[in-house]
């Protein structure tokens, strides 16, 4: 018996050893490419995810969704224990209505008011959005507020050349501001990266 369980041992040890190496190394290949993907490549790996269907392990079986940037933003809130984590279907299909990139409303709410923690109270407003000396701007929920700041960033921003976080900071930010573009950036990478990295 022992020499069996030897032999067995023997035989598989080694194609178990070379099929995890195999699978190590298909891995850090795909990660490689996908850090590679350069600025011009970015919106089409957006427009294949959205295509991608998501997979999740139910008592019944396997649940396809319909786009797994949904998913990636309800992972990436509820790790922040955001509010907004319910509306994440709401921020990706307002922003294909209004052409952002889907991880923007997230971004800059992440960097405005640390995805709604600290917001002024019955606002709604966790983008800073009409927030100034002279008042702050409310909103009688998050989906109109979700609603008006991508109408806004689209008329605003994204329609008069300010296409990128250094370019939306000069107008949306504090005049003073030279990191504003930065932590929407590193938000937005983060939405993205895969889960063993946040």
């Amino acid at each position: 018996m022992k020499v069996v369980t030897l032999v067995i041992f023997f035989l598989i040890t080694p194609i178990y050893l070379i099929s995890s190496i195999a699978t190590l190394y298909i891995i850090s290949k795909h990660q490689l490419k996908s850090e590679q993907l350069s600025t011009e490549e970015k919106p089409k790996a957006d427009i294949l995810a959205s295509q991608i269907p998501v997979k999740s392990q139910t008592m019944s079986g396997v649940v396809f969704g319909s786009d797994i940037r949904v998913s990636l933003l309800e992972r990436y809130m509820r790790r922040n224990n955001s509010v907004l984590t319910a509306f994440a279907e709401k921020i990706v299909q307002t922003s294909d209505k209004y052409g952002l990139d889907y991880r923007l409303l997230v971004a800059i709410a992440q960097k405005e008011s640390g995805l709604c923690r600290v917001i002024p109270e019955n606002s709604h407003n966790c983008w800073g959005w009409g927030i100034h000396s002279k008042g702050t701007l409310k909103f009688s929920s998050y989906d109109v507020a979700i609603e008006t700041v991508a109408k806004g960033l689209k008329e605003k921003y994204i329609d008069l050349g300010y296409t990128t976080p250094e370019l939306i900071m000069k107008k949306y930010a504090h005049p003073n501001s030279t990191t504003w573009a930065d932590g929407v950036n590193m938000y937005m990478q983060k939405i993205e990266e895969p889960l063993y990295y946040q």
